[in-house]
């Protein structure tokens, strides 16, 4: 690259970060995802690197974040309250730890802090004799927005400190990010689509734009909540070392991450490193990553600053949870329930390490209400296992032409006809015959929580049934090997392995069955309750509808849907098909448990079993009279805790719940359950 084009792109990308700043911090409102603006922030850091003539006093390196908004009191800032530099990947922090070392003169091992990097809003407060007087927003670094008022709605910022033990100083300044946890932002949005308003992209913003209200009764009703994490200016007490910071103030009364580590070494912090990006889909709200920090104060201010970072802290970035890319298409695509689902196909874009093409679209509503069109540009979002979804449009990128799109009113496999029931989201194809839900039936069926046939998987089940070698599950126990081996990609050994698989499937329990026979809000939980409650196939097929409201945790609309599809002549046929190929459900009991200590306990496992697969484990549990369930809450008897537990453990220990290891839920089992030493 020659001067002249070095300098059209540093002005360009100067141009382009400014304004992602400007929506970022000041609207709430970002038009690129995390990843690209770090990426666009790279490239103009080497650029000015090499060109350094070309570097502006006023260039986005130069700069913390953005202007405080007109509205709020502007206070400045006794310290700056500076960025971080980022390092996105494990070798970048062993350089971060090169420099530290060098920058010391030193080969000795430095020891740092490390903490989740907090995807929320960074604030500073300020407490003079141990009484909170004022708050505000980072800003541009050096000063920030008055929002004062709106920080006391938190009720998680002391607004007095406590002084039992260590005197509070004279003035203290605590900086902190407030965030708002995945599960209210996920109510928040809800009731904002309930109310025809625009949902917040994530948490981050939601908290942002939360914090910022003219209104504080509107943040007040937000459930906000904080980390404390760094100090500003404090007069009247001294302190020697980071993690000496964070146990004095939790004991003047603020919170503090459990998940701080101190580590000795730089190998420690890439462990950690590694550590919290495995647990980061945990937790109860989201991070982007961690921040490595020297823990001894006198060498920080040997390392002194940067003009926008420390030279002392690094943020170690994760991979990308959310990233931009344009749709190329919308398919209506349905499912074992007939259920019409559209999906948005995309450019290939990598998220966290994946290459994503297609995202989902929910349902009608979700389309129109964020006004989803082929040819937008649009923030995706991956996160763990979850299907990637479409966030948000950027109206910015919009090509013009485009327009509003809605499902079919014939189904795209079948031609039969697509109705919305009453009091549904969901649009559905109504030909129960539709290959779409006759080949998705089956792969319901084989599925590992259902009859758990091995081998059997979509592309299988596919050419199976365009074959002709099945047209319903009770197909599947006539198969034999000749035709198997007729399939593409289906050699001897695999077509044995189906069969056994296939074989060994005969005898699942019953709860098992009723859940594979795809029953409409028929979960696993529910598929336990019945084995539970009546015991064998024949008492479930012939309960009615009163026979099943009797039965906790049965209501009218579960009722009825047991009742019509057992009514339904072509399921009745089915289901005598499948007892006819020698599928034999086990008994259940419907005689209560009342010896075991699980009866009526709700119980969540976290980490891994070394005995058990967790799926097992939460039959077990399901089977002796209790309930397994995915999240710790006061309501939880028990949380089991193999191996790397993850934040749930600290859950439990806040609520008070009993955590038990894999060894004391072993005891706990009947003997005939427990597992072979």
């Amino acid at each position: 690259m020659n001067k002249h084009e070095a300098r059209q792109r540093i002005q360009e990308l100067s141009e382009e970060l400014h304004y992602h700043n400007y929506r970022y911090y000041i609207l709430d409102d970002p038009v690129i995802s995390d990843a690209e603006y770090d990426r666009k922030f790279r490239e103009l850091q080497n650029l000015e690197e090499q060109f350094p003539d070309f570097r502006s006093p006023d260039s986005p390196t130069q700069r913390v974040g953005a202007p405080p908004l007109d509205e709020f009191e502007t206070v400045k800032h006794r310290i700056p309250m500076l960025s971080l530099q980022n390092a996105l990947t494990v070798e970048e922090l062993r350089n971060f730890d090169a420099q530290v070392k060098r920058a010391l003169d030193s080969r000795d091992p430095v020891s740092y802090v490390c903490e989740p990097k907090l995807d929320g809003l960074a604030v500073e407060l300020v407490y003079e004799n141990g009484t909170f007087v004022q708050g505000s927003t980072r800003g541009d670094g050096f000063s920030g927005e008055n929002i004062t008022r709106n920080l006391k709605t938190i009720p998680y910022i002391p607004l007095v400190l406590q002084s039992e033990e260590i005197p509070v100083p004279s003035l203290l300044e605590v900086r902190g990010e407030v965030y708002m946890e995945e599960a209210d932002f996920t109510k928040l949005n809800a009731r904002r689509m309930e109310a025809g308003e625009q949902p917040f992209a994530n948490p981050r913003n939601c908290a942002a734009g939360s914090l910022r209200q003219l209104d504080p009764n509107v943040t007040a009703r937000r459930n906000l909540k904080i980390y404390c994490y760094e100090p500003g200016t404090v007069e009247g007490h001294a302190f020697a070392s980071h993690s000496e910071f964070l146990k004095t103030i939790a004991q003047w009364g603020f919170r503090v991450n459990r998940h701080i580590e101190s580590c000795d070494t730089i190998d420690e912090v890439v462990a950690y490193y590694r550590d919290m990006e495995q647990r980061r889909s945990d937790l109860e709200y989201e991070i982007d990553g961690i921040v490595v920090k020297v823990e001894s104060y006198a060498l920080r201010s040997e390392l002194g600053v940067r003009s926008r970072s420390p030279r002392w802290a690094i943020a170690g970035k994760f991979k990308a949870q959310q990233e931009t890319s344009r749709i190329t298409d919308i398919e209506a695509s349905v499912g074992r329930t007939g259920a019409v689902t559209p999906v948005a196909h995309l450019e290939p874009v990598n998220i966290g390490g994946v290459t994503v093409s297609r995202a989902t679209l929910h349902n009608q509503d979700e389309i129109d209400r964020k006004d989803v069109r082929i040819g937008d540009t649009v923030l995706v979002q991956r996160a763990g296992d979850v299907i990637p979804e479409v966030v948000k449009v950027i109206p910015e990128e919009r090509p013009d032409g485009t327009q509003p799109y809605h499902l079919p009113e014939q189904c795209p496999v079948c031609g039969g006809k697509v109705i919305r029931p009453e009091d549904e989201a969901v649009h559905r194809c109504v030909n129960i015959s539709c290959p779409a839900q006759v080949k998705g039936h089956i792969q319901h069926f084989a599925s590992k929580r259902a009859m758990d046939i091995e081998g059997l998987g979509e592309k299988v089940v596919n050419q199976l049934y365009e074959e002709g070698l099945i047209q319903d599950p009770a197909g599947l126990y006539h198969l034999s090997k000749p035709p198997l081996l007729e399939l593409e990609r289906m050699g001897d050994k695999s077509a044995r392995n189906l069969l056994d698989a296939i074989d060994q499937s005969k005898h699942p329990t019953l709860s098992r069955f009723l859940y594979a026979l795809g029953i409409r809000n028929v979960g696993e939980h529910l598929a336990n309750v019945l084995e539970r409650s009546f015991g064998t196939l024949k008492a479930v097929r012939n309960a009615t509808k009163e026979d099943l409201e009797a039965i906790d945790e049965i209501g009218p609309i579960v009722a009825e849907s047991i009742v019509d599809f057992f009514s339904e002549p072509r399921n009745q046929q089915l289901v005598d098909k499948l007892l006819e190929a020698g599928v034999e459900p086990e008994a259940g009991t419907t005689e209560r448990a009342a010896e075991s200590a699980f009866t009526d306990k709700t119980v969540v496992f976290t980490g891994a079993l070394d005995h058990f697969t967790r799926p097992r484990a939460q039959d077990l549990v399901e089977r002796l009279g209790g309930r397994a369930t995915s999240s710790v809450s006061s309501n939880t008897d028990f949380v089991v805790a193999g191996d790397n537990p993850g934040s749930k453990i600290d859950t439990a220990r806040d609520l008070g719940v009993r955590v038990l290891s894999e060894a004391d839920f072993i005891d706990l089992l009947p003997p005939e359950a427990r597992p072979e030493s």
